[in-house]
């Protein structure tokens, strides 16, 4: 299946292509998406993977800048298999203007403490999904195969890089044992996005606990204190709604279920209600992974709006991100995101053999063999000094001159989301496209 982006937002496709046949799970889930930006005649492919609980789409608006800029490249943003478990019914209908912001609210969350809405989302039933608890970073890995054979065929340079978690599948696949071989030889350079892998592992006992209770519970990571699909639900609600009705009253804020720290606390419209709960100055420390630096809740109004003076992040872009503007089917968050994928983060460890790999069956050992790459990473405030670490680590371990490192580090000024959602000045598409431009095959 083959979808297209809106005209208006440039030249953007997508598709499933064939992936990693995990054990236990139905065929129609061993699948992985790829949203492809820039021009069909670029040869030089940037291949991004989304952090925890997100998804290709929120790549997007940042990815058409990218390329806007580096012209030769595409970027392919990696839609993960956990997100064909997602219902986009009605917010493709909202996104349509064919479903009101009330139906929207009403279908994936009013029906919860409104028992006359009875046509509503349902979510995944966990004894339908046991298959998943085996979605990890093998899994990860060997769907990202898949998508790096593909890219090579355009017979250009081939990066790899990856936002938050993403960078840890970055550094895993890079340093992954393919029969033998690392998957950096089909690479040409590394992108971190405020993420990476450490050189301290998990231990085995940890490891082996952690496997134990996904075995015996839920396999979806709880992200900040909300529980999936939820935390997805309240983002893909809020932001499509931003996009559809900025001025209208919130009727997330009025919800009883909506946590209180997330509420303005004067009436507010969709617009600000959503930045207030995003806005590092007002979110909950519970939600930093998420958080912008997008402006203040206005002085005066009834409904309050929102006020963006002098921040990095426009509300409406933020919203763009998180609810896939011009895409039927994606969004930017993950409803579903597997633990096991997290857990096995922790057997990385900079791409370096350790006793918790083979309980996680995680097998990446390569970290002394990506000698030819080039490296990028860009801290913002959650991954901070650690991010431009972990790549000085790869970089050490494998004897990369310095000439061929290139840290950004803005974890004073940028959160860990603004990166992808700054405009029009924006500091990591700023330093990316040269970098980018020296790796590329012309």
């Amino acid at each position: 299946m083959a979808l297209s982006a809106a005209p208006a937002l440039g030249r953007t496709d997508f598709q499933r292509i064939p992936g990693y046949s995990s054990p236990g799970t139905p065929a129609k889930y061993n699948k992985v998406g790829i949203i492809k930006i820039g021009s069909k005649k670029a040869r030089n492919v940037l291949v991004l993977s989304p952090g925890t609980s997100a998804s290709a789409a929120y790549f997007a608006p940042f990815a058409r800048d990218l390329t806007a800029r580096a012209k030769n490249w595409q970027v392919w943003s990696v839609e993960r298999r956990e997100n064909l478990l997602e219902d986009h019914s009605v917010v493709n209908r909202a996104k349509a203007g064919k479903a009101s912001p009330r139906r929207l609210f009403d279908y994936y969350l009013g029906y919860i403490t409104d028992p006359s809405v009875t046509d509503r989302y349902r979510p995944v039933a966990l004894e339908d999904v046991a298959f998943a608890r085996r979605w990890g970073m093998r899994t990860a890995v060997e769907d990202l195969r898949r998508v790096v054979k593909l890219a090579r065929k355009r017979g250009g340079r081939v990066v790899m890089g990856g936002h938050s978690l993403g960078g840890t599948i970055t550094t895993a696949y890079a340093t992954w044992d393919f029969n033998g071989k690392a998957g950096a030889a089909g690479l040409d350079a590394l992108v971190y996005l405020d993420g990476g892998s450490g050189n301290t592992p998990t231990t085995p006992e940890q490891a082996t606990q952690t496997l134990q209770e996904i075995e015996s519970g839920s396999p979806w990571l709880v992200f900040g204190g909300i529980p999936a699909p939820f935390a997805g639900l309240f983002n893909i609600v809020a932001s499509t709604t931003v996009r559809n009705d900025p001025k209208g009253t919130s009727l997330l804020q009025t919800w009883p279920l909506l946590p209180a720290n997330l509420k303005p606390p004067v009436p507010a419209t969709n617009e600000a209600a959503y930045g207030y709960a995003l806005d590092a100055d007002t979110s909950p420390p519970g939600l930093a992974a998420a958080q912008v630096n997008a402006g203040r809740l206005a002085t005066s109004g009834d409904p309050r709006g929102w006020d963006r003076a002098g921040e990095l992040s426009p509300i409406q872009r933020v919203a763009a991100v998180f609810s896939g503007t011009g895409f039927k089917g994606l969004d930017g968050t993950a409803w579903y995101h597997p633990r096991r994928l997290s857990v096995d983060s922790g057997g990385v460890a900079a791409g370096n053999a350790n006793p918790a790999q083979p309980v996680l069956d995680v097998r990446a050992t390569h970290g002394d063999d990506l000698d030819r790459l080039r490296i990028y990473a860009f801290a913002a405030s959650l991954g901070g000094q650690r991010v431009l670490d972990a790549a000085a680590l790869l970089a050490t371990q494998s004897g990369i001159p310095k000439r061929r490192l290139t840290l950004v580090d803005r974890s004073a000024t940028y959160t860990h989301i603004d990166p992808l959602t700054a405009s029009p000045r924006n500091a990591f598409v700023s330093t990316l496209a040269p970098f980018l431009r020296k790796v590329a095959r012309r």
